[in-house]
């Protein structure tokens, strides 16, 4: 018995063949228990849930406000450009009690701004956030500022956070009489812990009876394989696919109302994510991605490139020296060459191309990425290429 078990182990792989004397050496129950470790090696890279999807209620917040930056070193807003910087600062003095309306009051070390923030999930009230400041009038540069106290909401018009503090900015802007360098952007900055959570959102993970997992690519196959990782590790048939979006996981009686330790052990799980066939193409920088799974019908290509160029050498006729009679006139000169390059050759891919096999005959061609991404989008109107193509 135990012979036939490690002549067994090297027809696997040749990997296999250091398992093999070691399973002559611990016996015939180390070779079962190699051999159960071999055969169940996945094929196909696997991946943890919480890498391709979220959990319901765990989930960031978007937060927006107004403020004024100052303290600017004569770069702010131009007051007569930007009335609502000059309606801001009258608004603000007014609320510390100075009242500057009818003054001829022109500062230019202030900057309207527009501030924003993400609430990440769960946060607590007193805990600090960081924040971006961009500048929304027409100041050049909010190097040097602070930011004053400005309330951020959310999407209900709540106030959750407010925010102060010295402006950071990663570029820099110079100008002199008759010139000018700028670096960056010198009108967004950030502040780091520039605001402090004053609302928490309202969420319970202890009061969930069914916990939802939604995945960032949507696909059929995926939620499926979802379901049954968490049915196979949970047990029974607590998980279900209900879009290719969504998988309803009833929470267990076994984990009581302890949901955050039932959303850990689901998403430590590993699956083989599954998705179509794509072509990604960025026609402004000629950059082509392409999944694995991307097939080609039997097709030809053929490619080439047609170039005419055309060369314009005027020559000047003048008369001769002392001449009573003429005139200087210009004569055309024009140089027409037409060059065609390209080897001429045709491709053929036949049916069942892989990704590797197209490159492989795209690049015998001597095809750049540019002429790649047409070439794509003929075999794609002509039917060959089995695969979605999109276009950023």
């Amino acid at each position: 018995m135990n012979a036939r078990l490690w002549d067994f182990l090297p027809e696997l792989t040749p990997a296999a063949r250091p398992l093999r004397r070691l399973a002559r050496l611990c016996g015939a129950g180390a070779a079962l228990l190699l051999l159960g470790c071999l055969c169940a090696a996945p094929a196909e890279a696997q991946v943890r849930i919480k890498d391709i999807a979220s959990f319901e209620g765990v989930r960031d917040n978007l937060l927006v406000g107004y403020g004024l930056v100052v303290g600017l070193d004569g770069s702010g807003d131009n007051l007569n450009n930007s009335p609502f910087t000059e309606q801001s600062i009258i608004g603000m003095l007014e609320r510390l009690g100075v009242n500057i309306r009818g003054e001829n009051f022109k500062p230019k070390n202030v900057a309207a701004v527009m501030v924003t923030a993400t609430l990440p999930p769960f946060s607590r009230q007193g805990t600090r956030i960081d924040v971006t400041v961009s500048a929304i009038g027409d100041a050049k540069s909010l190097q040097g500022g602070t930011l004053l106290v400005t309330p951020l909401m959310g999407a209900d018009g709540e106030v959750y956070a407010v925010s102060q503090g010295p402006v950071a900015i990663a570029g820099f802007s110079a100008q002199g009489a008759s010139a000018s360098v700028t670096q960056g952007t010198p009108t967004n900055g950030r502040i780091a812990s520039g605001a402090v959570i004053e609302r928490e959102v309202p969420f319970r993970l202890d009061d969930l009876k069914q916990v939802h997992i939604a995945l960032r690519n949507p696909d059929f196959t995926t939620a499926s394989r979802i379901a049954e990782v968490i049915n196979g590790r949970l047990g029974g048939s607590v998980a279900q696919a209900t879009d290719p979006t969504t998988v309803a996981v009833a929470v267990p009686a076994s984990y009581g109302r302890d949901v955050a330790r039932l959303i850990t052990d689901v998403e430590q799980l590993r699956v083989v994510p599954d998705q179509i066939s794509r072509v990604v193409i960025d026609e402004r920088t000629g950059t082509i991605v392409m999944g694995d799974n991307v097939r080609i019908s039997t097709v030809a290509i053929s490619q080439g490139n047609l170039t005419v160029r055309i060369t314009e050498t005027p020559q000047v006729s003048q008369p001769a020296p002392f001449s009573e009679n003429g005139n200087t006139a210009v004569v055309p000169r024009t140089q027409i060459d037409v060059d065609q390059t390209g080897t001429g050759n045709i491709a053929v891919l036949r049916d069942g191309a892989s990704l590797q096999d197209l490159v492989r005959g795209l690049n015998a061609l001597g095809v750049n990425p540019r002429d790649m991404i047409a070439i794509l989008q003929a075999i794609k109107a002509a039917g060959a290429l089995q695969a979605e193509i999109e276009v950023m």
